[in-house]
């Protein structure tokens, strides 16, 4: 009797888990709204720390700068 009731209870469970997915999983990235003199702090620790080369840097630095253009 309990085996049966157990039995139950997880056929319920796996039916109320089939029924919460989805074909269609996309995931959408979140909005980051950060201005760009933030990002030119961000990258400029970035090179002080050493996170980032100086060519990098520039690269980076000019990626933004037209961006903006």
């Amino acid at each position: 009797m309990a085996r049966t009731i157990a039995s139950g209870c997880a056929a319920i469970a796996l039916c109320a888990l089939a029924a919460c997915s989805s074909a269609n999983t996309d995931v959408m990235p979140p909005t980051v709204s950060v201005s760009i003199g933030q990002q030119l702090i961000d990258l400029k620790k970035a090179k002080d720390g050493g996170a980032l080369t100086q060519k990098e840097y520039e690269q980076q630095l000019r990626k933004l700068i037209d961006s903006v253009q």
